[in-house]
């Protein structure tokens, strides 16, 4: 089981994505010239970066939910109250069940806070790729509407 999920997210969105769309190139058309192509560009990313929300140049950072901690959730007094009923039920040692469940209470409390912050992360990152694409298709159909082909 991978516990670092995230982290190939957020190192594509970070590292590689930006690198893909930086790679494209648009050839000419209609026989601009490369300083009215530069211009072009230039016009097109601004009117991108409106249209989008997106700034490749300054992408949003990713932040990263940290679990809650467990403490005042009340799921170790939870546990603990299940362990002695079930203790009490089962004739045990009511304080040695309690102790038990109180444990088991903070484990299943902890394991729903982390996948809680892991969704919460997860939607950050498609939050971001969804920005980017954005982007991209804002800037391929300036240019292409400016009569450039994207290579």
């Amino acid at each position: 089981m991978c516990k670092f999920p995230l982290l190939g997210s957020v190192l594509f969105v970070a590292l590689i994505a930006p690198c893909a769309f930086a790679q494209s190139s648009f050839a000419p058309g209609k026989g601009q010239t490369p300083a009215q192509q530069q211009a072009d560009q230039s016009a097109c990313n601004s009117q991108a970066i409106a249209n989008s929300g997106y700034d490749p140049a300054h992408p949003p950072v990713v932040a990263q939910a940290q679990p809650a901690p467990v403490t005042g959730s009340g799921a170790r007094v939870r546990g603990a109250a299940a362990g002695a009923a079930v203790g009490a039920v089962g004739g045990n040692d009511v304080g040695n069940a309690a102790a038990k469940g109180a444990v088991v209470g903070g484990v299943v409390r902890r394991n729903k806070n982390r996948a809680a912050a892991s969704n919460a992360n997860e939607a950050a990152a498609q939050q971001q790729q969804a920005g980017m694409a954005a982007y991209q298709n804002a800037m391929r159909g300036c240019m292409e509407g400016r009569g450039y082909s994207v290579k």
